[in-house]
């Protein structure tokens, strides 16, 4: 057996069945003046090469996705965003730093 789900059922033999869909919980955005944001290098597990890590964000998907997105034009560099946090492929600290801190975000330098 698979680990899908089956949301297409054809067809119930119980006359009381009612299909009822996992509802998803939507994580709504908190104002960037009531997020503290932790800022670090990292190279751990990757090969030695160096990454920013931004994590602590409390946005929806779509508005982390987004600031992922300017983040990476603004430092002209390649990343990603999941897991509440974005990745930036190199060290762009006091460029990332400048750059949430305009957008009011509070940002704090974790790590050595």
């Amino acid at each position: 057996m698979s680990n899908k789900k089956n949301n297409k059922i054809v067809y119930s033999t119980n006359p009381d069945f009612s299909f009822e869909q996992e509802e998803t919980i939507q994580q709504e955005s908190i104002a960037p003046e009531k997020q503290t944001l932790y800022l670090s290098l990292d190279k751990k597990q990757r090969k030695g090469k160096k990454v920013t890590l931004i994590t602590g964000f409390h946005l929806t998907e779509t508005d982390l996705k987004q600031l992922a997105k300017d983040l990476k034009v603004q430092c002209g560099a390649g990343g990603t965003a999941k897991n509440n946090e974005i990745i930036l492929q190199g060290d762009f600290r006091p460029k990332v730093k400048d750059f949430l801190e305009k957008r009011k975000f509070k940002v704090k330098l974790t790590g050595g």
